[in-house]
């Protein structure tokens, strides 16, 4: 198989070519460093960057890995270095790498469509085809529409990519690549009539046939990664991961200060409390007044959620008792304050929208109905879109919170606050019926 002739108009230009990083400014810091030390680190990342594209200019990917590892060492929290570094991964085949450095890239860009691509190419090649068909829906709005399509056939939903990109290569202006992406999808998907049908729009009956030869090899990948790999044009390889210590997240490792010894006070002698009261002793002190039973009705919070519907004993008139049947109070999980770390469920265009997707989210994920939902407004290249999330977690509740919304089928990701607020239909003024 020649992966050059099988995507002449693929992702594959798209994936490793142009300009491959947008730095944007510094943000990590090192503890209590002077400013001419934090000069000279972001001098040196900065360094190991360059070095590291032009690696990459001559297909040096070994060396260009150790070079990005570098920059992001220096400067851990830069989105460009990081985007960098998985890019190098890529290059060198190693998918698992490349699949944790670009989700570290969407934590720190959410708005990345470039890195949320990558990222879903490195988790189709690493097998995890459901991840990648989540990653790919809710980063939809910022990846442009002939990678979503061939990305979205190749991890394992040929119907849907053929039915966005049948829609954009009718559109005008729609270009070779579409055309011939929408004709690999129709491969993908066994129907090889229309394949050779959107693939002859671009090219001769002889090269058709070629394509033809070529793609059918390629819809029956030996391996997980191996449609991957031939796009790119690399050779995957075995993956441990990356170096730990390069985790966004990963703990800065701290030396120990030896304290000076602390002198302490010679304790004054504190007179031993009297002997408590016997138990007899204290019983002798009440005074019980005479009994009379009042009966109230329980709080709801400290019904069991579980429990049968419960009797309660309101009043008594001679022999006559009145019992009123309470019924089983639902549980109600309250969001949690005091993060800053939220769970975007998807990007939609308008809040209008975004509460029809509240309204399936928490359908399928019921723990959801117990957050506040939030929102923000931002612009993307396809226009104004309302982020939909819920959030006030530390890391590790957002992280569980996305994993179990995602074992349900759902789409998310982690990521800071970044201007989230109450959602736009919960501010809504609420209509009261006339007495």
């Amino acid at each position: 198989m020649t992966p050059r002739l099988i995507l002449t108009f693929g992702m594959s230009a798209l994936v490793l070519g142009g300009t491959m990083v947008g730095c944007t400014g510094t943000t990590g810091r090192i503890a209590a460093a002077s400013d001419r030390n934090e000069a000279r680190v972001a001098k040196a990342a900065s360094r190991d960057a360059d070095k590291a594209i032009r690696a990459l200019q001559k297909q040096d990917a070994v060396t260009a890995v150790g070079l990005a590892e570098s920059a992001v060492g220096f400067a851990p929290r830069d989105a460009g270095y990081r985007m960098l570094l998985g890019q190098s991964y890529l290059q060198a085949g190693r998918f698992v790498s490349a699949r944790d450095t670009f989700s570290d890239v969407l934590q720190l860009h959410p708005d990345n469509g470039k890195a949320a691509l990558n990222l879903a190419l490195a988790q189709i090649a690493t097998g995890d085809w459901a991840t990648a068909r989540t990653t790919l829906e809710a980063n939809a709005a910022i990846i442009p529409i002939g990678d979503l399509g061939l990305a979205t056939a190749l991890a394992g939903n040929p119907a849907a990519a053929i039915a966005m990109l049948n829609t954009a290569a009718r559109a005008p202006g729609a270009g070779a690549k579409v055309r011939q992406n929408l004709a690999l999808s129709y491969a993908l998907a066994g129907q090889w009539d229309l394949a050779r049908v959107a693939a002859a729009a671009d090219m001769s009956p002889a090269d058709v046939d070629a394509r033809m030869e070529e793609w059918a090899a390629f819809a029956q990948p030996k391996g997980a990664s191996d449609q991957v790999a031939s796009l790119l044009g690399v050779t995957p390889v075995a993956d441990s991961g990356r170096p730990v210590a390069l985790a966004l997240n990963a703990a800065v490792p701290v030396t120990p200060v030896q304290d000076a010894p602390v002198q302490v006070a010679a304790a004054e002698p504190v007179a031993p409390p009297p002997p408590p009261e016997t138990a007899r002793e204290q019983f002798a002190k009440v005074t019980f007044a005479p009994r009379n039973e009042v009966v109230q009705p329980l709080p709801t919070m400290l019904i069991r959620a579980d429990a049968a519907p419960t009797k309660l004993a309101l009043a008594r008139t001679g022999n006559m008792r009145v019992v009123q049947m309470v019924p089983a109070a639902k549980p109600f999980v309250r969001t949690r304050t005091g993060g800053d770390w939220y769970v975007q469920i998807g990007a939609f265009s308008n809040p209008a929208v975004a509460k029809s997707g509240w309204t399936g989210a928490t359908r399928r994920f019921a723990e959801l109905s117990g957050h506040q939902p939030t929102g923000t407004n931002f612009t993307a290249r396809q226009g104004a879109l309302y982020r939909l999330s819920v959030g006030g977690f530390s890391r590790a509740e957002a992280d569980q919170m996305c994993r179990s919304y995602r074992a349900k089928g759902g789409n998310c990701f982690v990521r800071r606050e970044a201007g989230d607020r109450m959602a736009q239909w919960l501010k809504a003024p609420i209509q009261m019926a006339s007495r």
